[in-house]
């Protein structure tokens, strides 16, 4: 009982760091001794420190003896920083609780073994499941090279994203534009369509909420026709801004967007759109684990034809739009219902005067 109590203490300090760790797993650490805790880490900004190595730092000496609970199995090899499995080894604790094992390759297994070679107590699968989910995005980058995404969208009623004339501010209440900006904040990177970024001009920040590591701005767009004044260019150099391209771009815009401070990404072409599934990959090589988009319609249904979205977040809100409004999902070519994607409800809520959903992958 005791194990879990401070595991899930664990998994909220590793939460702290999602968005912020990339391209590292955003762990959580908790050291106890004979029933009190002595120490307490969650992986920092950038990814390093480890979270073992913030929660041993503070515990010091007291960590002799004691039980250390890690959300995700210690690293086991050398990187920039040395593996946590040599820092436990060397505080000298005694046991060691792990939610979840780590698939990569580098590690799987690894640090365990040298753990239990070390004469320590090693206890694996303490709230494997919570801590599958929140390693979600790490996995899937590891697993399949590609990030985790989260689509989400406010709609009407009648799953409307916009009126005719493209007015869409605002559909739902402050309360849900409050949660979508701490949703955002917890992923790497928050990812538009090219319509999206023209006709809204965002910005893609988290505000409102004292955030100061920002996620970084992915636009995904063929030729690069976006605004060269609009707000993403003006900030480029604050805040990361990724462009995701075609090989048919102008490569004057290429070098122009280039000297505005954004990060260019070429990716496939695959009919009249960019390939997603190579977008995805090109995004996974650069180090992003957890993706949030939102839209515009025709992003949306490529991820989703491609199988791609891990996470699917709904606001409805109570107001009726008609036929003429703009749908959230763009075309999909669906000829019969059997072969629509269908995702598993995992939460509704009330979010002020709206409806929040939450569905996953079947």
């Amino acid at each position: 009982m005791s194990d879990t109590r401070f595991m899930a203490l664990a998994l909220s300090l590793g939460r702290r760091g999602q968005g912020r760790t990339w391209p590292n797993p955003a762990v959580g650490c908790v050291i106890v001794q004979q029933g009190r805790i002595i120490g307490r880490g969650w992986t920092q900004p950038g990814g390093r420190p480890h979270a073992e190595t913030c929660a041993l730092a503070q515990a010091g000496d007291a960590a002799r003896g004691a039980t250390a609970y890690v959300t995700l199995e210690p690293c086991a090899h050398h990187g920039q920083t040395p593996p946590c499995t040599d820092a436990l080894i060397a505080a000298g604790v005694a046991r060691v609780v792990i939610a979840a094992k780590d698939h990569d390759a580098r590690v799987d297994g690894k640090g365990i073994a040298l753990l239990r070679d070390a004469g320590i107590t090693v206890v694996t699968g303490v709230m494997e499941t919570a801590a599958t989910a929140d390693h979600a995005g790490f996995f899937a980058r590891t697993s399949s090279g590609r990030p985790m995404v989260t689509l989400k969208l406010a709609h009407s009623f009648d799953g409307r994203i916009a009126t005719a004339t493209g007015e869409s501010q605002w559909i739902t209440d402050a309360p849900a534009r409050r949660v979508v900006h701490a949703m955002r904040s917890r992923h790497d990177a928050v990812m538009v369509g090219a319509g999206t970024a023209r006709k809204d001009d965002p910005s893609l920040t988290v505000r409102g909420l004292g955030v100061t590591d920002q996620p970084a701005r992915i636009v995904v767009s063929r030729r690069l026709d976006l605004p060269l004044m609009g707000e993403l260019a003006r900030t480029a150099n604050e805040v990361p801004v990724i462009l995701c391209h075609g090989t048919d771009a102008d490569a004057t815009l290429v070098n122009t967007w280039r000297d505005l401070g954004a990060t260019l990404m070429t990716c496939r072409v695959k009919g009249a759109h960019l390939d997603p599934v190579d977008v995805l990959q090109n995004l996974g090589t650069h180090g992003f684990t957890r993706i949030f988009c939102e839209g515009g319609s025709a992003l949306a249904a490529s991820l989703i034809n491609a199988d791609l979205v891990d996470h699917l977040i709904g606001f409805h809100a109570g107001v009726v739009i008609g036929a003429e409004g703009l749908p959230g999902i763009g075309a999909m070519g669906l000829s019969n219902l059997a072969g629509a994607p269908r995702y598993r409800l995992a939460k509704t809520s009330q979010i002020g005067p709206d409806v929040l959903t939450q569905w996953t992958r079947r």
